[in-house]
């Protein structure tokens, strides 16, 4: 890859039986608005123990279809629930989602193991990395990923290799909040700041979740997105990052 070239990398998190039809949708939009297959999926085992992927066939051979057709897959925690959110960042970044926040290492490590067992065997392929839900880790969390060696991780600023804590690519994700008319409101003026100072940085991430499809504003905005940032900076999948050894900058 050229040290010049700028990417975009894509994902739809709370990829799920729950959300077979929003994931459609999202997909769809991804490629028709930057003219290419190439994003990731982050990948829920059993979302709010609601859909378990071990129990859905169909879904099972969706995924593996996926991911053939060169869909990147990610683990995204293991049930996408928090069971005792406290603290500034539980209360007000999620909605009670930030799994991977509170956990202790071996926890973590367990579900960290078992995720990627489950998901590796639908696929038949490795995973790309780990991206945990809401971007929220704790330290017991980041320990767990390190030793068990996930080769790629992300949070709100920054994708990173857990291995030796390189930093492959730094910037905000650009994502959308459907939950109030408050946070709808302000993920539509952050996109619109987003479109018009992130054009230098040299990797722009964009994260599109299953509630924004309920959202037309949130679909003409997300669409405007991938439509500018498409013109500028190649779709391309997080693994570039590792295979050309990019490192951010802005």
């Amino acid at each position: 890859m050229a040290g010049s070239e700028k990417l975009l990398l894509s994902s739809i998190h709370d990829v799920s039986p729950r959300f077979e039809r929003e994931v459609d949708r999202l997909t769809e939009r991804i490629e028709r608005a930057t003219g290419s297959a190439r994003f990731a999926m982050l990948v829920v085992p059993d979302h709010w123990d609601r859909a378990p992927i071990a129990a859905d066939p169909a879904f099972q051979r969706r995924l593996r279809d996926w991911a053939d057709a060169g869909v990147e897959m990610f683990l995204h925690g293991w049930r996408h629930r928090d069971d005792r959110p406290s603290g500034f960042r539980a209360r007000h970044l999620t909605a009670g989602e930030g799994e991977f926040l509170h956990l202790g290492q071996a926890e973590a490590e367990r579900r960290l193991v078992e995720g990627r067992k489950l998901l590796e065997d639908v696929i038949g392929r490795p995973l790309t990395g780990f991206i945990a839900p809401a971007w929220l880790y704790g330290d017991a969390a980041r320990t767990a990923l390190t030793a068990l060696s996930f080769p790629l991780a992300e949070d709100h600023f920054r994708v990173w290799r857990p291995a030796d804590n390189a930093v492959l690519a730094r910037g905000p994700v650009i994502s959308w909040a459907s939950r109030s008319p408050a946070r709808i409101a302000s993920s539509l003026a952050f996109a619109g700041l987003a479109r018009a100072a992130l054009g230098p940085q040299r990797v722009v991430r964009v994260a599109l979740h299953p509630g924004d499809t309920g959202v037309p504003a949130l679909l003409r905005s997300i669409d405007r997105t991938l439509r500018r940032f498409a013109r500028t900076h190649r779709p391309a999948g997080y693994a570039d990052l590792v295979r050309e050894g990019a490192r951010a900058a802005v």
